[in-house]
Protein backbone atom coordinates (compact mmCIF):
# COMPACT_ATOMS: atom_id res chain seq x y z
CA UNK A 1 0.00 0.00 0.00
CA UNK A 2 2.99 2.25 0.83
CA UNK A 3 4.40 1.55 -2.64
CA UNK A 4 1.31 2.12 -4.57
CA UNK A 5 0.88 5.71 -2.49
CA UNK A 6 4.54 6.48 -3.82
CA UNK A 7 3.70 5.35 -6.87
CA UNK A 8 1.23 7.31 -7.16
CA UNK A 9 2.86 10.28 -6.20
CA UNK A 10 5.87 9.95 -9.17
CA UNK A 11 3.61 9.43 -11.54
CA UNK A 12 1.37 12.75 -10.75
CA UNK A 13 4.69 14.81 -11.00
CA UNK A 14 5.47 12.79 -14.20
CA UNK A 15 2.23 13.93 -15.34
CA UNK A 16 2.63 17.65 -14.48
CA UNK A 17 6.03 17.96 -16.10
CA UNK A 18 4.89 16.54 -19.21
CA UNK A 19 1.57 18.66 -19.59
CA UNK A 20 3.09 21.93 -18.63
CA UNK A 21 5.79 21.44 -20.75
CA UNK A 22 3.20 20.09 -23.72
CA UNK A 23 1.73 23.90 -23.01
CA UNK A 24 2.05 26.68 -25.20
CA UNK A 25 4.16 29.50 -23.38
CA UNK A 26 1.10 31.84 -22.38
CA UNK A 27 2.36 35.68 -21.58
CA UNK A 28 0.27 38.72 -22.01
CA UNK A 29 2.22 41.54 -23.95
CA UNK A 30 2.35 44.53 -25.09
CA UNK A 31 -0.55 43.66 -27.90
CA UNK A 32 -2.69 41.86 -26.12
CA UNK A 33 -3.77 45.59 -24.90
CA UNK A 34 -5.19 48.46 -26.41
CA UNK A 35 -5.46 52.14 -25.75
CA UNK A 36 -9.06 52.57 -24.91
CA UNK A 37 -9.26 56.38 -23.56
CA UNK A 38 -7.13 59.06 -24.59
CA UNK A 39 -6.35 62.68 -25.74
CA UNK A 40 -5.20 63.73 -29.04
CA UNK A 41 -3.42 66.16 -30.92
CA UNK A 42 -2.96 66.06 -34.52
CA UNK A 43 -1.23 68.26 -37.09
CA UNK A 44 -1.06 68.04 -40.99
CA UNK A 45 -2.16 69.71 -43.89
CA UNK A 46 -5.70 69.49 -45.26
CA UNK A 47 -6.68 69.57 -48.75
CA UNK A 48 -10.19 71.18 -49.93
CA UNK A 49 -12.39 70.68 -53.49
CA UNK A 50 -15.27 72.91 -54.02
CA UNK A 51 -14.81 72.39 -57.29
CA UNK A 52 -18.75 72.00 -57.96
CA UNK A 53 -18.50 68.33 -58.98
CA UNK A 54 -16.24 66.84 -56.32
CA UNK A 55 -17.86 63.63 -56.05
CA UNK A 56 -17.99 63.39 -59.81
CA UNK A 57 -14.15 64.16 -60.34
CA UNK A 58 -12.99 62.64 -56.99
CA UNK A 59 -9.45 62.73 -57.58
CA UNK A 60 -9.01 65.96 -59.59
CA UNK A 61 -5.91 66.50 -58.31
CA UNK A 62 -4.87 69.20 -60.80
CA UNK A 63 -7.37 71.65 -61.27
CA UNK A 64 -10.06 70.77 -58.15
CA UNK A 65 -7.80 70.00 -55.23
CA UNK A 66 -6.47 73.22 -53.27
CA UNK A 67 -3.03 72.82 -50.74
CA UNK A 68 -0.95 75.43 -49.10
CA UNK A 69 2.75 74.23 -48.83
CA UNK A 70 2.81 74.41 -45.17
CA UNK A 71 1.23 72.56 -41.50
CA UNK A 72 -2.57 73.83 -42.43
CA UNK A 73 -4.61 71.53 -40.19
CA UNK A 74 -4.58 71.35 -36.31
CA UNK A 75 -7.11 69.28 -33.88
CA UNK A 76 -7.85 68.22 -30.19
CA UNK A 77 -10.27 66.02 -29.44
CA UNK A 78 -11.04 63.24 -26.35
CA UNK A 79 -11.84 59.71 -27.12
CA UNK A 80 -13.80 57.26 -24.29
CA UNK A 81 -13.92 54.01 -23.51
CA UNK A 82 -17.15 53.32 -25.11
CA UNK A 83 -15.43 54.43 -28.77
CA UNK A 84 -16.92 57.91 -28.81
CA UNK A 85 -14.61 60.91 -29.51
CA UNK A 86 -14.87 65.04 -29.41
CA UNK A 87 -12.96 66.82 -31.78
CA UNK A 88 -12.39 70.29 -32.18
CA UNK A 89 -10.77 70.86 -35.55
CA UNK A 90 -9.44 74.27 -37.26
CA UNK A 91 -8.25 74.91 -40.72
CA UNK A 92 -6.79 76.89 -43.52
CA UNK A 93 -6.23 76.43 -46.93
CA UNK A 94 -6.20 78.98 -49.87
CA UNK A 95 -8.44 78.62 -53.57
CA UNK A 96 -5.22 79.04 -55.47
CA UNK A 97 -5.65 80.93 -59.10
CA UNK A 98 -6.84 78.73 -61.99
CA UNK A 99 -8.41 75.93 -59.78
CA UNK A 100 -12.17 74.84 -60.70
CA UNK A 101 -13.96 76.37 -57.65
CA UNK A 102 -17.95 76.39 -58.20
CA UNK A 103 -17.87 75.00 -61.63
CA UNK A 104 -15.39 78.21 -62.96
CA UNK A 105 -12.16 78.95 -63.09
CA UNK A 106 -11.02 80.95 -59.84
CA UNK A 107 -9.74 84.17 -61.16
CA UNK A 108 -7.21 84.76 -57.41
CA UNK A 109 -6.27 83.75 -54.94
CA UNK A 110 -8.60 83.20 -51.75
CA UNK A 111 -8.39 82.08 -48.49
CA UNK A 112 -10.03 79.52 -46.99
CA UNK A 113 -10.56 79.13 -43.07
CA UNK A 114 -12.77 76.44 -41.01
CA UNK A 115 -13.69 76.07 -37.57
CA UNK A 116 -15.50 72.52 -37.17
CA UNK A 117 -17.07 70.06 -34.43
CA UNK A 118 -17.34 66.47 -34.77
CA UNK A 119 -18.60 63.43 -32.72
CA UNK A 120 -16.72 60.16 -34.10
CA UNK A 121 -16.67 56.69 -33.26
CA UNK A 122 -14.17 54.17 -33.42
CA UNK A 123 -15.71 50.83 -35.56
CA UNK A 124 -12.94 48.77 -34.01
CA UNK A 125 -15.93 48.57 -31.37
CA UNK A 126 -17.82 46.78 -34.10
CA UNK A 127 -14.74 44.74 -36.36
CA UNK A 128 -12.64 43.88 -33.42
CA UNK A 129 -9.45 45.18 -32.10
CA UNK A 130 -7.32 45.63 -35.15
CA UNK A 131 -4.09 47.52 -32.97
CA UNK A 132 -2.55 49.03 -35.71
CA UNK A 133 -5.57 50.13 -37.81
CA UNK A 134 -8.38 52.30 -36.10
CA UNK A 135 -10.92 53.49 -38.44
CA UNK A 136 -13.78 55.50 -37.46
CA UNK A 137 -17.13 57.44 -39.40
CA UNK A 138 -18.50 60.44 -37.41
CA UNK A 139 -20.92 63.80 -38.17
CA UNK A 140 -20.45 67.17 -36.96
CA UNK A 141 -21.24 70.62 -37.27
CA UNK A 142 -18.76 73.99 -38.24
CA UNK A 143 -18.11 77.23 -39.86
CA UNK A 144 -16.31 77.74 -42.91
CA UNK A 145 -15.53 81.19 -44.50
CA UNK A 146 -14.27 79.69 -48.55
CA UNK A 147 -14.16 81.63 -51.65
CA UNK A 148 -15.20 85.21 -49.92
CA UNK A 149 -18.12 83.20 -48.57
CA UNK A 150 -19.34 82.17 -45.03
CA UNK A 151 -21.43 79.61 -44.18
CA UNK A 152 -22.55 77.32 -41.54
CA UNK A 153 -21.93 73.36 -42.46
CA UNK A 154 -23.28 69.98 -41.92
CA UNK A 155 -20.57 67.78 -41.78
CA UNK A 156 -20.10 63.45 -42.26
CA UNK A 157 -16.20 62.10 -41.68
CA UNK A 158 -14.72 58.78 -42.75
CA UNK A 159 -11.40 57.84 -42.01
CA UNK A 160 -8.45 55.98 -40.33
CA UNK A 161 -5.34 56.56 -37.73
CA UNK A 162 -2.73 54.17 -38.60
CA UNK A 163 -0.36 54.16 -34.74
CA UNK A 164 3.07 53.17 -34.31
CA UNK A 165 3.38 53.59 -30.60
CA UNK A 166 0.42 53.74 -27.85
CA UNK A 167 1.52 57.62 -28.54
CA UNK A 168 2.29 58.52 -31.97
CA UNK A 169 0.22 57.45 -35.90
CA UNK A 170 -0.81 59.28 -38.93
CA UNK A 171 -4.41 60.45 -39.29
CA UNK A 172 -5.82 60.17 -42.82
CA UNK A 173 -9.94 61.06 -43.14
CA UNK A 174 -12.25 62.89 -45.49
CA UNK A 175 -14.92 65.10 -44.70
CA UNK A 176 -18.22 66.36 -46.67
CA UNK A 177 -19.25 69.62 -46.02
CA UNK A 178 -22.84 70.42 -46.34
CA UNK A 179 -23.83 74.06 -46.41
CA UNK A 180 -26.55 75.58 -44.35
CA UNK A 181 -26.94 78.38 -46.37
CA UNK A 182 -27.96 77.18 -49.95
CA UNK A 183 -28.77 80.36 -51.78
CA UNK A 184 -25.28 81.68 -51.92
CA UNK A 185 -22.80 78.93 -51.34
CA UNK A 186 -21.81 75.23 -52.00
CA UNK A 187 -21.21 71.67 -50.56
CA UNK A 188 -17.53 71.07 -50.72
CA UNK A 189 -15.28 67.80 -49.70
CA UNK A 190 -11.98 68.18 -47.53
CA UNK A 191 -9.29 65.81 -47.03
CA UNK A 192 -6.64 65.95 -44.52
CA UNK A 193 -3.67 63.61 -43.37
CA UNK A 194 -1.52 64.67 -39.97
CA UNK A 195 0.63 63.18 -37.45
CA UNK A 196 -1.44 61.65 -34.43
CA UNK A 197 -0.22 62.25 -30.74
CA UNK A 198 -2.62 61.24 -28.09
CA UNK A 199 -1.43 61.57 -24.12
CA UNK A 200 -2.67 60.32 -20.70
CA UNK A 201 -3.52 57.09 -22.61
CA UNK A 202 -5.36 54.80 -20.70
CA UNK A 203 -4.96 50.98 -21.41
CA UNK A 204 -7.06 47.82 -21.08
CA UNK A 205 -6.96 44.03 -22.48
CA UNK A 206 -7.73 43.29 -26.09
CA UNK A 207 -10.45 40.86 -26.89
CA UNK A 208 -7.72 38.48 -27.34
CA UNK A 209 -5.77 39.44 -24.30
CA UNK A 210 -8.41 38.84 -22.30
CA UNK A 211 -9.12 35.08 -23.87
CA UNK A 212 -5.24 34.76 -23.13
CA UNK A 213 -5.67 35.90 -19.20
CA UNK A 214 -8.44 33.64 -19.18
CA UNK A 215 -6.24 30.78 -20.49
CA UNK A 216 -3.52 31.49 -18.39
CA UNK A 217 -5.73 31.74 -15.46
CA UNK A 218 -7.40 28.33 -16.44
CA UNK A 219 -3.68 27.14 -16.86
CA UNK A 220 -2.96 28.18 -13.66
CA UNK A 221 -5.84 26.78 -11.53
CA UNK A 222 -5.12 23.85 -13.37
CA UNK A 223 -1.62 23.90 -11.86
CA UNK A 224 -2.59 24.94 -8.38
CA UNK A 225 -5.31 21.44 -8.78
CA UNK A 226 -2.44 19.37 -9.90
CA UNK A 227 0.05 20.65 -6.83
CA UNK A 228 -2.33 20.19 -4.69
CA UNK A 229 -3.21 16.97 -5.80
CA UNK A 230 0.63 16.42 -5.37
CA UNK A 231 1.21 17.74 -2.08
CA UNK A 232 -1.66 16.11 -0.93
CA UNK A 233 -0.96 12.51 -2.32
CA UNK A 234 3.13 13.34 -0.77
CA UNK A 235 0.95 14.47 2.85
CA UNK A 236 -1.13 11.36 2.41
CA UNK A 237 2.12 9.04 1.68
CA UNK A 238 3.83 11.00 4.35
CA UNK A 239 0.96 10.06 6.96
CA UNK A 240 0.84 6.42 5.84
CA UNK A 241 4.30 5.83 6.20
CA UNK A 242 4.38 7.37 9.47
CA UNK A 243 1.25 4.84 10.35
CA UNK A 244 3.33 1.83 9.03
CA UNK A 245 6.63 2.93 10.93
CA UNK A 246 4.29 3.26 14.44
CA UNK A 247 3.08 -0.06 13.51
CA UNK A 248 6.49 -1.78 12.82
CA UNK A 249 7.65 0.20 15.87
CA UNK A 250 4.79 -1.48 18.26
CA UNK A 251 4.95 -4.70 16.34
CA UNK A 252 8.90 -4.85 17.06
CA UNK A 253 8.46 -3.68 21.07
CA UNK A 254 5.17 -6.32 21.16
CA UNK A 255 7.77 -9.25 19.94
CA UNK A 256 10.51 -7.76 22.20
CA UNK A 257 7.98 -7.96 24.85
CA UNK A 258 6.81 -11.01 23.75
CA UNK A 259 10.27 -12.64 23.64
CA UNK A 260 11.02 -11.26 27.33
CA UNK A 261 8.08 -12.56 28.35
CA UNK A 262 8.77 -15.91 27.03
CA UNK A 263 11.99 -15.80 28.09
CA UNK A 264 10.99 -15.05 31.83
CA UNK A 265 8.53 -17.57 31.71
CA UNK A 266 10.60 -20.13 30.59
CA UNK A 267 13.14 -19.34 32.97
CA UNK A 268 10.95 -19.22 35.36
CA UNK A 269 9.50 -22.60 34.65
CA UNK A 270 12.87 -23.97 34.20
CA UNK A 271 13.64 -22.23 37.60
CA UNK A 272 10.20 -24.08 38.87
CA UNK A 273 10.76 -27.48 37.44
CA UNK A 274 14.33 -27.60 38.74
CA UNK A 275 13.05 -26.97 41.79
CA UNK A 276 10.46 -29.89 41.38
CA UNK A 277 13.08 -32.49 40.17
CA UNK A 278 14.12 -32.09 43.96
CA UNK A 279 11.04 -33.71 45.47
CA UNK A 280 8.37 -32.79 48.35
CA UNK A 281 8.99 -33.30 51.66
CA UNK A 282 7.02 -36.05 53.09
CA UNK A 283 6.60 -36.33 56.65
CA UNK A 284 5.10 -38.87 59.43
CA UNK A 285 1.53 -39.46 60.55
CA UNK A 286 1.06 -36.71 63.05
CA UNK A 287 4.35 -35.17 62.69
CA UNK A 288 5.87 -32.02 62.17
CA UNK A 289 9.43 -32.90 62.80
CA UNK A 290 12.44 -32.65 59.49
CA UNK A 291 14.10 -35.83 59.13
CA UNK A 292 17.71 -35.85 57.88
CA UNK A 293 16.48 -37.10 54.52
CA UNK A 294 14.20 -33.97 54.81
CA UNK A 295 16.95 -31.52 55.22
CA UNK A 296 19.10 -32.76 52.80
CA UNK A 297 16.34 -31.58 50.58
CA UNK A 298 15.72 -28.93 51.58
CA UNK A 299 19.81 -27.79 51.33
CA UNK A 300 19.24 -28.53 47.75
CA UNK A 301 16.28 -25.93 47.93
CA UNK A 302 18.44 -23.30 50.08
CA UNK A 303 21.55 -23.78 47.25
CA UNK A 304 18.99 -22.98 44.17
CA UNK A 305 17.84 -20.22 46.32
CA UNK A 306 21.35 -18.81 47.06
CA UNK A 307 22.02 -19.07 43.37
CA UNK A 308 19.11 -17.26 42.18
CA UNK A 309 18.98 -14.15 44.19
CA UNK A 310 15.70 -12.70 42.84
CA UNK A 311 13.45 -15.36 43.62
CA UNK A 312 10.73 -16.26 45.99
CA UNK A 313 9.48 -19.28 47.14
CA UNK A 314 6.25 -19.85 49.06
CA UNK A 315 6.48 -23.32 50.87
CA UNK A 316 2.30 -25.38 51.18
CA UNK A 317 2.30 -27.70 53.62
CA UNK A 318 -0.69 -30.78 54.20
CA UNK A 319 -1.50 -33.78 56.07
CA UNK A 320 -3.39 -36.49 55.09
CA UNK A 321 -7.61 -36.98 55.55
CA UNK A 322 -6.96 -38.76 59.19
CA UNK A 323 -7.90 -37.34 62.04
CA UNK A 324 -10.26 -34.09 62.38
CA UNK A 325 -9.90 -30.69 59.88
CA UNK A 326 -9.02 -28.40 62.99
CA UNK A 327 -6.37 -30.90 63.97
CA UNK A 328 -4.98 -31.15 60.45
CA UNK A 329 -4.85 -27.77 59.81
CA UNK A 330 -3.12 -27.31 63.19
CA UNK A 331 -0.64 -29.74 61.80
CA UNK A 332 -0.22 -28.79 58.58
CA UNK A 333 0.74 -25.05 60.16
CA UNK A 334 3.00 -26.33 61.91
CA UNK A 335 4.61 -28.60 59.16
CA UNK A 336 4.86 -25.77 57.29
CA UNK A 337 6.65 -22.99 59.83
CA UNK A 338 9.09 -25.78 60.93
CA UNK A 339 10.38 -26.06 57.09
CA UNK A 340 10.06 -22.05 56.79
CA UNK A 341 12.44 -21.67 59.96
CA UNK A 342 14.85 -24.72 58.63
CA UNK A 343 15.18 -22.60 55.53
CA UNK A 344 15.85 -19.40 57.23
CA UNK A 345 18.47 -20.61 59.67
CA UNK A 346 20.61 -21.71 56.68
CA UNK A 347 20.87 -18.10 55.70
CA UNK A 348 17.81 -17.20 53.07
CA UNK A 349 16.11 -13.90 54.13
CA UNK A 350 12.47 -13.93 55.43
CA UNK A 351 11.22 -11.91 52.67
CA UNK A 352 12.42 -14.52 50.23
CA UNK A 353 10.94 -17.31 51.90
CA UNK A 354 6.49 -17.35 52.71
CA UNK A 355 4.65 -20.40 53.54
CA UNK A 356 0.38 -21.71 53.55
CA UNK A 357 -1.10 -24.33 55.13
CA UNK A 358 -4.33 -26.01 53.69
CA UNK A 359 -4.45 -29.47 56.05
CA UNK A 360 -6.69 -31.63 54.32
CA UNK A 361 -8.17 -29.70 51.44
CA UNK A 362 -5.56 -30.63 48.82
CA UNK A 363 -5.13 -34.29 48.78
CA UNK A 364 -2.95 -35.69 45.70
CA UNK A 365 -5.44 -38.54 45.48
CA UNK A 366 -8.68 -40.08 46.32
CA UNK A 367 -8.12 -40.89 50.24
CA UNK A 368 -10.95 -39.01 51.65
CA UNK A 369 -12.57 -39.68 54.76
CA UNK A 370 -14.70 -42.69 54.43
CA UNK A 371 -12.17 -44.67 51.58
CA UNK A 372 -10.02 -46.92 52.81
CA UNK A 373 -6.10 -46.15 51.10
CA UNK A 374 -2.89 -47.85 52.41
CA UNK A 375 -0.51 -46.05 54.57
CA UNK A 376 1.69 -45.46 51.29
CA UNK A 377 -1.15 -43.91 49.58
CA UNK A 378 -2.26 -41.49 52.97
CA UNK A 379 1.96 -40.57 53.03
CA UNK A 380 1.75 -39.27 49.72
CA UNK A 381 -0.55 -36.32 51.18
CA UNK A 382 1.52 -35.59 53.97
CA UNK A 383 3.61 -33.12 52.14
CA UNK A 384 5.62 -29.91 52.17
CA UNK A 385 5.56 -28.42 48.31
CA UNK A 386 7.91 -25.48 46.91
CA UNK A 387 6.54 -23.20 44.62
CA UNK A 388 8.19 -20.19 43.65
CA UNK A 389 5.92 -17.06 43.76
CA UNK A 390 7.56 -14.17 41.69
CA UNK A 391 8.98 -13.74 38.21
CA UNK A 392 12.60 -13.96 38.63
Amino acid sequence: MNISRLAYVALACILTTSTFSQEPELELTKKDSIVNSYWLVTLGTNFVDDSGDEFGELFDFSEGWNAVPYPSRISIGRYFKNGVGLEAIGTYNKYKEGKIVDNAVNPEDVDYFGLDFRVSYDLNKILGETGFFDPYIGIGAGYTDANNQGRGTYNAIVGFRTWFSDHWGLDFNSTGKWTMNTENSTNHIQHAVGVAYRFEVEKELSRKGKEKLAMLKELEEEQQRVQDSIAKAEEEARLLAERLQREKEAAELAAAEKAKKDAEDARRAALQNKINNLGNVYFKLNSSYLTSKDKELLDKLVAIMQDEPNITVKITAHTDSRGTKPYNQWLSERRAERTVEYVVSKGISTDRISHGAFGETQLVNDCEDGVFCTEEQHSANRRAVFIIVNNP
